[in-house]
């Protein structure tokens, strides 16, 4: 029985042991050498402790922790380990590893895969892997992709310090996961490299609604510096796209910022001048009425006078500074009454100069290509108290001080619209155009400001010659008659006679030497010198300014300077083109009179009915008669005046484009 019982103990071991051997043969490695999943993460889940492996110089470097419940969770669950860690070759502690196998690249793995799904025509079903691939190339151009100064073996950061690989699950976009993930960027970010910011955000404004308050719209990392694509926030394009970014979620300030000369010169693509960074800080902002902030009332002069220092070509600001509003703006009244008031005035002021002034052009032309149709203003001078020999004399209109100044001024005043426009719609590309010809928007404004000097000299120069010529001529000189640009009541009867020829209700007035319209450009010309002028020496002069006035005075000036320049540039590009150049009697352009100083005694009278009889009356009219300019001064003066006027009419698609592209 013994015998028996040893016999079958002895069959059953050697069964078992064939089919151990058996199994052997199929399975070489036991179930726990597997290199699956599941056999690295018996080791790696961090359930047996902390796992080092040798690191330079003798230390030691701490292995991941691989949690199984995110990492089922993540993008990358359905990847084997070894996908990744090619190294490996067996799952026994301390592995060995293939010396021929390359070290896992996130970014190439991304972009092969993307290579494939477009041969495969895939793509489109894969959108998160195009947007991870484009993320890749903005990464490869950023700061983090460069060698570190410190440690030239390695980079600035490669994807696994910002990513954990194993547990990586970024929610798409516009989801509610999206945004609490996102107040998980400023630990990614300064728990490893960046502790200092980290610690000065944490204490400011945005820190605090975003720790304390869970506040999810609060500004973190990325918001400000972007994600893959970071570059070094002393460049010029880091600054201007921080700034940008800053008006995502405070669009208000940053609308009213960048009707600021400031935010002008920054959406020129410049960055010179004034950016949020530099009033509020950067990483520690703070309410403007918490002392610490720099903004506070008691801290913001001296933080105008870090750019405002008196070095180099800006002088040290002075006390109206502080009283300044930097995103003062016109839609506010109870915060900002002086703004709004101004503004809506200005605006006022546009709408019925340009509304009177544009429906009298329309009603002129027309009425005057009837009566050219149907032969009513063919003039005709020879009459019996003229000899015939005058037919062919021209009338002395200007002399030769009035046409160089009339020619300086227009091309003071021409580039004065081409340089103020070009920073009055900054985001327009004709501007950015001109401001990359000119060199910069400093060099533009150097410009401006000797044209606006120009300007002012020549209108300084006709003062002292109108004082001149009054003190030589007092008792001569009637303030109220025919040959003072002052208004007269004729004046008035006039501007009603045109509008009832206009309408055919009766003759076109007879006009004297100086026209209704004439005397409204010149005297137009007193008004723009104050408004312009003076909002613009304000300007270019604050700290002399702000010693005396407060600094709201420049929100003022800002705005009555670049209003008050598309109304004067506007106004004379359409209507004073239009009533000495384009109308019917005037064309073909240019009128060339103020250039060669004398208009044909046909033209004169026709213009000047009133001044014609009256100088035909007295027996003065011979005293204006002079030899008509020669051909070629004649032709030279049609050249420049069609110069002048293509000049001016590009100038005013300009504007036009400006005004409808949105870059004011």
């Amino acid at each position: 029985m013994r015998i028996n019982t040893f016999a079958a103990w002895l069959v059953a071991a050697t069964v078992g042991l064939v089919s151990s051997l058996t199994a052997a043969a199929d399975d070489p490695a036991p179930a726990s050498h597997k290199l699956d999943n599941a056999t690295c993460q018996s080791c790696h889940d961090g359930k047996k402790g902390k796992l080092e492996v040798p690191a330079a110089e003798g230390a030691k470097r701490a292995l991941h922790e691989v949690k199984p419940d995110k990492y089922a969770k993540s993008v990358h669950a359905k990847m084997e380990c070894v996908a990744c860690h090619k190294e490996i070759t067996d799952s026994v502690a301390p592995h060995k590893k293939s010396p021929d196998a390359k070290k896992a690249e996130c970014a190439q793995c991304h972009i092969d895969l993307w290579d494939a799904a477009k041969k495969e025509n895939k793509d489109k079903d894969m959108p998160r892997l195009g947007i991870v691939v484009a993320n890749v190339e903005a990464y490869r151009a950023s700061l983090h992709a460069r060698q570190n100064k410190d440690d030239p073996t390695r980079l600035n950061a490669v994807c696994s310090d910002c990513h954990n690989v194993h547990a990586f699950d970024v929610p798409p976009r516009g989801t509610a996961e999206r945004k609490e993930w996102h107040l998980t960027v400023p630990g990614i970010c300064g728990d490893k490299c960046h502790t200092d910011q980290l610690e000065e955000w944490g204490e400011s404004i945005h820190g605090k609604e975003a720790k304390d308050k869970h506040n999810l719209k609060s500004a973190v990392c990325s918001d400000c510096h972007t994600t893959h694509d970071i570059i070094g926030a002393s460049l010029e394009k880091a600054k201007l796209a921080i700034t940008a970014s800053c008006g995502d979620c405070h669009k208000d300030a940053y609308d009213s910022y960048k009707a600021s000369y400031h935010g002008q010169v920054n959406r020129l693509g410049y960055a010179y001048t004034a950016k949020c960074a530099d009033c509020h800080g950067s990483h520690a902002i703070q309410p403007s009425k918490d002392p610490k902030s720099k903004m506070n009332e008691k801290n913001r002069l001296k933080t105008c006078q870090k750019c405002h220092s008196g070095k180099k070509d800006l002088p040290l600001a002075t006390a109206g500074f502080n009283s300044f509003s930097p995103h003062g703006n016109a839609h506010d009244f109870a915060k900002y009454p002086e703004i709004w008031l101004t503004t809506k005035a200005m605006i006022a002021l546009l709408v019925g100069v340009f509304a009177f002034f544009w429906a009298h052009s329309i009603l002129w032309f027309y009425r005057e290509y009837a009566d050219r149709k149907q032969g009513k203003n063919v003039p005709h001078v020879m009459t019996d108290k003229l000899p015939a020999e005058f037919a062919s004399k021209h009338v002395r209109r200007f002399g030769p001080m009035w046409r160089l100044a009339h020619l300086v001024f227009a091309l003071s005043v021409m580039t004065l619209v081409l340089t103020g426009m070009a920073a009055f719609f900054p985001e327009a590309g004709w501007a950015k155009t001109v401001m990359a010809a000119l060199g910069s928007p400093k060099v533009a404004g150097q410009v401006h400001r000797f044209a606006a000097y120009t300007m002012l000299s020549i209108f300084a120069i006709h003062l002292v010659a109108v004082v001149i010529n009054l003190s030589r001529n007092w008792k001569d000189f009637s303030f109220f008659g025919p040959d003072s640009f002052v208004p007269n009541w004729k004046d008035g009867y006039d501007l009603i006679g045109m509008f009832k020829w206009f309408f055919g209700m009766g003759p076109r007035p007879s006009i004297e030497r100086w026209a209704y319209w004439e005397k409204f450009d010149y005297w137009a010309v007193f008004w723009g010198m104050a408004i312009i002028g003076g909002s613009g020496a304000m300007l270019a002069f604050p700290h002399v300014v702000a010693a005396y006035l407060p600094g709201w005075v420049f929100n003022i000036a800002m705005v009555v300077h670049g209003e008050e320049a598309v109304l004067a540039a506007v106004f004379l590009f359409t209507v004073h083109f239009f009533n000495n150049h384009f109308r019917p009697d005037k064309l073909p352009p240019p009128d060339v009179v103020m250039f060669t100083g004398t208009q044909s005694l046909q033209e004169f009278k026709h213009e000047h009915r009133a001044q014609y009889d009256r100088l035909v009356a007295s027996g003065q009219l011979e005293k204006y008669l002079v030899d008509a300019p020669s051909a070629p001064f004649t032709a030279a003066s049609k050249i420049l005046g069609l110069v002048l006027l293509a000049f001016g009419l590009t100038l005013l698609v300009l504007i036009v484009i400006g005004f409808f592209g949105g870059g004011h």
